[in-house]
């Protein structure tokens, strides 16, 4: 029954990393992520998928992976490509840094030992890893209100990824099948949590790219007359309804107003205290607010549409999280308080 179980979890993760890969070429959450942590994305589920197509022998032909030169250099190049993504998109920089890639250097180094050793060795270096990203989350703490959900989100792949390092860790006392079901398993419930968040929350990316924007900017309009720049901002989204249009970013947004991107994520951080992308759905859902009351004929997914979401899911899942309820309940209530 476990071997089945796993077995299933193995096919869910290699269907659900070529379903990721695709996302990640078709630029999904692309805006608010350098080209290094899409890389390293990229790298990381390629290794993932390996390692259960790995895990799957062992478990239908037994395969001796713990002699498995291959299986231990994955193991690293996972590691190095988990950090990678993460310290890319929680602490990102104007220009690659390209000497992360060292971070790789020890899966080349573990061609050069034997796979009794290299393999905890492996896990030793992911430990590393995870102590050098925590860091960085203690770093945004302050702007722990403005991303509450990203957070929830990073510390659920954290756990997992702990428990990871515990398994390998003590795999030379747990035994190689214990090891190897366990890894399957924590791997496949990675993949399922990824593809919940992305389902759920369809503009995640963007948001914890925000967040992560407001904490590392330092004060960009000392030279900026905040009040006309907040005026303008309201005119366009107001005024010209400017968030109707479904490809509307920070960047093309910081244009019109003769700012740059970060002088505008600043201005409306300081000022409302949540992000663009946030900011911008507010707007959005009570445009839609009114057009669910105002037109009862109309489809919720056209109005969606026409306020800007660009998907039924990301309506949806924008007009719950600001709301607390799906559009056809607001409607159905007529927009009054419940009572």
């Amino acid at each position: 029954m476990l071997d089945t179980l796993t077995l299933f979890l193995i096919g869910f993760s290699l269907g659900s990393a070529l379903l990721l890969i695709a996302a990640n070429l078709s630029g999904y959450g692309a805006a608010g992520h350098g080209a290094l942590a899409r890389s390293a994305g990229i790298v990381l589920l390629l290794a993932l998928a390996a390692l259960q197509w790995l895990h799957g022998a062992y478990l239908l032909r037994g395969d001796a992976l713990f002699a498995s030169m291959l299986y231990a250099g994955l193991l690293y190049v996972a590691a190095a490509a988990f950090y990678l993504f993460f310290i890319e998109v929680l602490h990102p920089s104007a220009a690659m840094k390209l000497w992360r890639l060292l971070h790789f250097l020890p899966a080349l180094l573990a061609m050069f030992l034997p796979p009794h050793l290299s393999i905890p060795l492996a896990f030793l270096v992911g430990t590393v890893h995870a102590l050098l990203l925590l860091r960085v989350v203690y770093r945004l703490r302050a702007q722990r209100r403005h991303f509450r959900l990203e957070a929830t989100a990073f510390a659920g792949f954290a756990l997992i990824a702990a428990l990871v390092l515990m398994l390998g860790l003590g795999a030379p006392w747990l035994g190689e099948r214990v090891f190897f079901l366990g890894y399957a398993q924590l791997i496949g419930l990675a993949f399922w949590l990824a593809l919940w968040l992305l389902l759920r929350f369809p503009d995640l990316p963007g948001r914890a790219a925000d967040a992560v924007r407001s904490a590392y900017a330092n004060s960009t309009l000392a030279r900026i007359d905040k009040d006309e720049a907040l005026q303008r901002l309201r005119h366009l989204l107001v005024g010209e309804k400017i968030y109707t249009d479904e490809n509307l970013s920070l960047s093309g947004l910081a244009g019109l107003m003769a700012l740059t991107p970060h002088q505008l994520s600043e201005l409306i951080n300081t000022a409302y205290g949540v992000g663009f992308s946030r900011h911008v759905r507010e707007h959005r859902i009570e445009a839609a607010k009114r057009l669910l009351l105002a037109e009862p004929e109309a489809s919720v997914l056209s109005i969606g549409l026409a306020v800007g979401f660009n998907s039924q899911s990301n309506f949806y899942a924008a007009f719950r999280e600001i709301t607390g309820e799906v559009p056809g309940r607001y409607r159905k209530r007529g927009g009054s308080p419940e009572p």
